[in-house]
């Protein structure tokens, strides 16, 4: 199994290099170069597997330089009781016979990125040993809220690495910030960047092309990569819980084995969905994937209309982790989408980059809309979403599953296609207590915290107790950079 670059497919790399190096050298994103497709009969077998088992069978047709005992170790790591607070890892929760909800938040920080950030640690220091890496490795991030946290969870006193996260000033939650300013372990570091979550990320991504500043950090015995979706080794567990999911709907009899399915995920970066289209191409019977954004809605128009242009108005939404412009992992949707054709990944990236936009062809956006649908949904229609689905099927959601639901509900009415759908359930709702009690119909004056205690009086749903236990951590960085100031950040992090 070889990784190609979306920009150059010439460039092949084995698995544990591609880890290693998060981003191709020419800017590009690695993707393996020929997709496995599940065997005859393997989803019957993925049936009877727990969650840690399903994940060792789909990551070993990816990872042929890892053993099955190292990935047998790693998942049993990363996915442990004292990470999650249930057995299913991802459970899949019904509220009526046709939606359904997969929660991704059961872990350390109850968000879905920790379905794979608690298993890159683990995949990159393997990596870094199986490729003969003596440097120490800095892992940059930039976050538009989860990310980050999950990230800093699963480096944390790891020997050999150091962690640096970059989020948007008063472009996350409180309880987003919080988690992140007030994290443990020596190897870490935080710091708020003036501005949004795309200048963040394209200040990382400039970091990772700069050859002066490799060399420089060469010199001090650091290399960079990243626990971003740009990681194939971050992509790659997000994949697992979608085929997962199949299977818990065809144990739970909500579906027959070979029936299919729509998944609608809530998505900024692209990645989320990214690994759904993977699993369909892997072979899980998928109708529709349909794509959810907030008013940030580039998304929505590019799969709608075939352009993708990030000129337009930054929205800061009560659905902080989708509030993106610039989707990363969209890129290596072309490539696939356009028969692996480098040149042209080359122009639409040239074209994004110097005038903000590209129109795909035809035929592309035709191959596009043949699996992927999309929609909106404002605030308003997020707390909405979340009120009813509360007060009717007492089910309680934050604001990222609501926009998914809220989407999926757009696409029921517009369609009629009636398809036993799951919704990518995202974030625990107490991550964003304010917005959740606010739709609820609250009136609340207190911030941070205190709101954790107020909506479990208010819902009787119980908080998780990484949320709660956030009263006894104190706040450790609160520095804050302008945006042309990444660069400067890494040297002084890295003394």
């Amino acid at each position: 199994m070889k990784y190609l670059s979306t920009r150059n497919r010439d460039i092949r790399v084995p698995a544990a290099k591609t880890i290693a190096r998060g981003l191709s050298p020419d800017g590009g994103l690695y993707v393996p170069e020929v997709l496995p497709t599940l065997p005859d009969g393997a989803l019957k077998s993925l049936c009877g597997m727990n969650y840690t088992q399903r994940a060792v069978y789909v990551m070993s047709m990816f990872l042929d330089d890892f053993t099955a005992s190292e990935l047998t170790r790693y998942t049993s790591k990363a996915y442990s009781a004292a990470g999650f607070d249930t057995p299913d890892v991802a459970p899949v929760r019904s509220v009526d016979g046709s939606t359904h909800f997969l929660e991704l938040w059961h872990g350390p920080t109850c968000a879905f990125k920790d379905m794979a950030l608690q298993m890159l640690p683990y995949l990159l220091t393997a990596s870094l040993k199986k490729t003969g890496e003596d440097k120490s490795v800095c892992i940059l991030v930039a976050t538009s809220g989860d990310t980050g946290k999950a990230a800093l969870e699963g480096f944390a006193d790891i020997e050999g690495t150091k962690i640096l996260v970059f989020y948007p000033h008063n472009g996350v939650s409180d309880i987003q910030k919080l988690q992140m300013t007030s994290q443990s372990g020596s190897n870490v570091g935080v710091c708020a960047v003036k501005g949004n979550f795309d200048d963040a990320q394209t200040g990382v991504k400039s970091i990772f092309s700069d050859k002066a500043l490799e060399e420089q950090l060469a010199q001090r015995g650091w290399l960079l990569s990243s626990a971003n979706s740009i990681n194939w080794g971050r992509l790659l567990p997000q994949i697992v819980y979608y085929i997962s999911a199949y299977c818990d709907l065809v144990n739970s009899h909500n579906i027959k084995m070979g029936e299919k399915v729509n998944f609608c995920v809530p998505t900024g970066n692209f990645g989320d969905i990214l690994a759904g289209y993977y699993a369909m191409k892997m072979g899980v019977p998928v109708n529709k994937l349909i794509c959810a954004s907030n008013k940030n809605d580039v998304l929505t128009d590019f799969i709608n209309t075939g352009t993708y242009d990030k000129n337009r108005k930054f929205f800061t939404t009560i659905s902080p982790s989708m509030d993106i412009l610039v989707s990363s992992n969209l890129e290596r949707l072309l490539f696939d989408i356009s028969g692996f054709n480098d040149m042209l990944i080359r122009e639409y990236m040239y074209e994004l980059s110097s005038e903000g936009k590209y129109t795909v062809s035809d035929d592309i956006r035709n191959r596009i809309a043949s699996v992927f649908s999309a929609g909106y949904c404002d605030d308003d229609e997020t707390k909405d979403v979340i009120n009813r689905t509360f007060s009717e099927k007492n089910y309680l959601i934050d604001t990222h599953t609501a926009v998914a639901y809220g989407v999926l509900e757009k696409y029921r009415r517009s369609t009629e296609d009636n398809t036993v759908s799951v919704v990518i359930s995202t974030a625990s709702p107490y991550k964003f207590c304010d917005s959740v009690l606010s739709a609820l119909g609250d009136d609340v004056e207190e911030r941070g915290l205190a709101l954790i205690d107020l909506l479990e009086k208010r819902t009787g749903v119980p908080a998780p107790m990484p949320l709660k236990n956030l009263n006894k951590k104190v706040v450790r960085f609160t520095d804050s950079v302008e945006k042309s100031q990444l660069t400067e950040k890494v040297l002084n992090f890295l003394k």
